[in-house]
């Protein structure tokens, strides 16, 4: 016998299994001889035993969100990014440690659960999972009437990899003297959209834009990019002492890994901004020091290394990079990122 009760609540069950079965081929493809079970048991299960092989195997986790970014993505139907937003993000986080991945879960959460988006959504982090050799093993969908917004979803991720515990990378090894590399960004990643929103609520999103050359929209949605295969290369030409992931909070990111004692002296003329951040910081009259404390300004990822390091690691990277600051001992003032305007007079 089926009952309607439930529907007529708000939640479908029937909705939720067909999600589970429009997302098992995608999810099913990141799958390695290591996953013992996946999709559809209550658990996931993942054979540890490769780590056995390590020397002193350490395991990194961790747990992040997509935010309002996903607001756009549904405004304009276009939500295939988000998935390879939180799977990256969640990549870039624990590989600033020196990690690994080893396996994702999502969570996807709405008012009312439509299969064909979520498994859209699960499609790209499945896409994401499979570059980076990361399972994508569970998660959860769930469906909560009054507690989200009609038409809107929430989008989680968890991850865990792992680290030899010789090798993680802490920041502790900086010293005044070496230098910043900042890799790009691929737009505005997953943070500052709250701002970003407001501030282009008026602007088209489709059409395109006459400050971007492209419609606003697609400008606002590239997918959060990996850093995966760009630090391998750097390791491989130098030892790189610590690791920045330019997330919420832009460049404020890099004291969480500057030891006591030390700031670094950033130079913004180092590389190009990128026109959207231009675009958001004049239509918002946004001042210049606020807008590299929310965005990332076109800087994705700092790794530090030594001076004498820097031009073979940068030689190592196939794309643009740049020596954007130096490591210098923290002034009687205490700032920890100093700007060329932190000693302007106000």
């Amino acid at each position: 016998m089926k009952s309607d009760a439930y529907r007529a609540a708000g939640v479908d069950i029937d909705a939720g299994n067909r999600a589970v079965d429009l997302m098992r081929a995608a999810v099913q493809s990141t799958y390695g001889p290591e996953v013992l079970a996946g999709i559809g048991a209550f658990g996931g299960l993942y054979d540890a035993a490769r780590l056995q092989k390590l020397k002193a195997p350490v395991l990194v986790a961790s747990t992040d969100g997509v935010g309002t970014k996903t607001k756009v993505a549904t405004a304009l139907g276009m939500v295939d990014g988000l998935g390879e937003d939180i799977v990256n993000h969640c990549i870039n986080d624990i590989l600033v440690q020196g990690a690994r991945p080893l396996f994702f879960l999502d969570y996807i959460a709405s008012s009312r659960l439509d299969p064909e988006l979520v498994a859209r959504v699960v499609a790209g982090a499945a896409k994401a999972c499979r570059e980076a050799g990361c399972a994508l093993l569970g998660g959860e969908t769930a469906e909560m009437p009054g507690v989200y917004a009609p038409g809107e979803i929430d989008l989680v991720g968890t991850i865990v990899g792992w680290v030899e515990r010789e090798r993680i990378i802490d920041g502790s090894a900086i010293r005044p003297g070496d230098v910043a590399i900042g890799l790009a960004s691929s737009g505005l990643h997953t943070n500052g959209f709250s701002l970003a929103r407001r501030v282009l609520a008026n602007e088209p999103l489709t059409g395109n834009h006459p400050a971007l050359g492209r419609p606003l929209g697609e400008a606002l949605l590239v997918p959060h990019r990996s850093y995966l295969t760009q630090i391998e290369q750097m390791e491989k030409r130098g030892r790189i002492m610590g690791l920045a992931h330019l997330t919420g909070g832009g460049f404020e990111n890099i004291v969480r890994i500057l030891p006591a004692g030390t700031a670094v002296r950033v130079d913004p003329m180092a590389w190009p901004v990128p026109d959207l951040f231009r675009l958001i910081q004049r239509l918002g009259k946004v001042e210049e020091a606020e807008m590299y404390r929310v965005f990332n300004m076109g800087i994705g990822m700092v790794a530090f290394v030594a001076p004498e390091d820097a031009p073979a690691v940068l030689a190592a990277v196939d794309e643009p990079a740049w020596l954007i600051g130096q490591v210098v001992p923290q002034g009687v003032e205490g700032e920890r990122v100093i700007w060329p305007w932190s000693n302007l007079p106000s």
